[in-house]
Parts: structure tokens; C-alpha cells; sequence
């Protein structure tokens, strides 16, 4: 098959391929047990799996796993209330990067309760 054209690299897939939960789970930082507790917890994150149960997302699939790390990692929220938002179908917050101060702020609150309770 001749190569095609384009700006992707050597190694680079296209947006639009499929993507293994190893691949899902080293873009994103988020272990494959993790994407699998979500698949549980998230029934509109369904990636197809085939022989072996081997799990290939979708680029919507791994948009919708994008979301939700934010949501949970970043923006504060719960499973439960990213559950709440996917069952409503409200719009979800646009992802997000953590604001550096704000967790800076939340590590000295922590670290200040820590303190107060006795604990590690």
C-alpha cells in the first residue's frame, strides 16, 4: 500500500482510527483498570470489543474518556455527578487544565488537616 500524504509522523495515527485502552490509557495518564471501572460506572462509554474482549475506542469514545478525566481530575467533580451530567445529557464542560494555583492551595489545606488530625 503506498503512503499517503499528510502532516502525521511515523507512528502517528489518524484522528479518526480506532484506539486500543493501552493506548487510550498512555495518552491520558489514566491506568487501563481505571478506564475499565469507568465503562462500568458510565454506560454511554461503550468502546467495541472483540475477540478476547479486547476493547478499541472510538474517537467519540475517547473524547467522552477526555471529558471525564477532566471532569473528575480537574474541574472537582464526583463519578456521581459526572454521572448526573451524562444522564441529563446536559452539555459537559469543556475540558480543562488544573489551575496551578488553586492546586497549590488545595495541597496547604491538605497538608493542613493532616496536621491538625495527626494523620500521614
Amino acid at each position: 500500500m503506498p503512503a499517503q500524504s499528510g502532516t502525521k509522523g511515523p507512528g502517528a495515527k489518524d484522528p479518526s482510527a480506532f484506539r486500543t485502552i493501552g493506548e487510550v490509557s498512555a495518552e491520558l495518564g489514566v491506568a487501563q483498570h481505571i478506564l475499565r471501572y469507568w465503562e462500568s460506572r458510565f454506560p454511554q462509554l461503550k468502546p467495541l470489543q472483540r475477540a478476547g474482549n479486547r476493547r478499541y475506542y472510538r474517537p467519540e469514545d475517547v473524547e467522552l474518556v477526555r471529558r471525564i478525566h477532566s471532569l473528575l481530575s480537574h474541574q472537582g467533580y464526583t463519578v456521581r455527578g459526572v454521572q448526573q451530567l451524562l444522564k441529563d445529557k446536559a452539555p459537559l464542560p469543556e475540558p480543562t487544565e488544573p489551575d496551578e494555583d488553586l492546586v497549590s492551595a488545595l495541597k496547604r489545606v491538605r497538608a493542613d488537616l493532616v496536621d491538625a488530625i495527626g494523620g500521614d
